[in-house]
């Protein structure tokens, strides 16, 4: 099979929910079953087309994400022949550090409503192979709220009708452009709202949920929120899809902070997953070699995410 073909291939499979069996497939990339080989480094990553959203305006955002096949090995790779979208500039907003293992709805490109049947393509040449995924406008690929419900393993209720939910609000406090010297605290502030919505199904035996309280603007009102993954909140497997935190039963809501575009190697948040009390979310982040970082911040409600990006200026 071509690499073109291959790649779309796993973008078929990774956005219809059936990841799991892709890795068993993958002998490069997959857990070590039955003598199969998890390496740790030397693997290219895979970018991959989740699906596009339709927009009020007529317009559609691709929707992208990636599989690093590497189990520990984070690559950067700056926006030029290697990385790259085309038609149009090779710079369309895409990741140039990329985390282990699967990442899902990392990062939308914009396409006006007269698109029609072209592609667009996101290639990635890493260790040596070239792999490209293809987004196009085929209604198989449009994606809905059970998509989304499935691929990031809420524990939501999934029935004939979807929940109705809207995607988390997120604002910064601080600027969007920061300027820092190597190893001071930088304090991070970001004002996040939701709708309260998914509501996680109870479990046989479990107490009810308390009533959700909510401010003038329908926001959840989480003054007594702690942070903890906890076995009962929604699976994540890796830094960009780890930011659920279980603010009180019945209600989830967090940010998690990553480096988007920069090299990660003494980038330390304090915490890097937060949970969302008050509306509010701070962090604090060092860094201990200078350089021009993009930040990113998924504002995250257990079935969809908000990003939001903070750029800072590291000097000597």
């Amino acid at each position: 099979m071509s690499s073109s073909a291959s790649s779309r291939f796993l973008g078929f499979v990774f956005s219809w929910r059936i990841f799991a069996l892709v890795l068993a497939g993958c002998a490069a990339s997959a857990a070590p079953l039955q003598g199969q080989v998890r390496y740790a480094t030397g693997q290219n990553v895979v970018p991959v087309f989740e699906g596009w959203e339709r927009l009020p305006d007529g317009s559609f955002d691709m929707v992208f994400g990636y599989m690093n096949r590497n189990y520990e090995q984070k690559i950067d790779l700056p926006v030029g022949a290697d990385n790259t979208l085309e038609p149009g500039l090779p710079d369309q907003g895409q990741p140039t550090h990329f985390y282990p293992r699967r990442q899902q709805f990392v990062f939308k490109v914009r396409v006006p409503r007269d698109w029609g049947k072209k592609d667009l393509v996101w290639t990635l040449k890493v260790n040596g192979k070239t792999e490209k995924a293809f987004a196009s406008l085929l209604p198989f690929w449009e994606l809905g709220a059970f998509v989304y419900q499935e691929n990031r393993g809420s524990t939501a209720t999934i029935g004939d009708e979807p929940e109705p939910n809207l995607a988390p609000k997120i604002a910064l406090v601080s600027g969007a452009t920061q300027s820092v010297t190597v190893a001071t605290p930088l304090t991070l502030s970001l004002m996040v709202s939701d709708d309260g919505h998914p509501v996680p199904r109870r479990r046989p035996g479990a107490a009810a949920a308390p009533t959700v309280r909510r401010d003038s603007d329908g926001a959840v009102i989480t003054p007594t929120g702690t942070p903890g993954p906890g076995s009962t909140g929604p699976r994540r497997e890796n830094p960009l899809t780890q930011a659920v935190v279980r603010l009180e039963p019945g209600v989830a809501l967090g940010v998690t902070w990553v480096v988007y575009r920069g090299h990660d190697e003494g980038v330390t948040f304090e915490p890097q997953r937060i949970a969302v009390a008050n509306d509010r979310a701070d962090t604090t982040v060092r860094f201990a070699r200078a350089g021009t970082y993009t930040l990113r911040a998924y504002a995250d409600d257990g079935i969809l995410v908000t990003p939001i990006d903070v750029t800072v200026t590291v000097k000597e």
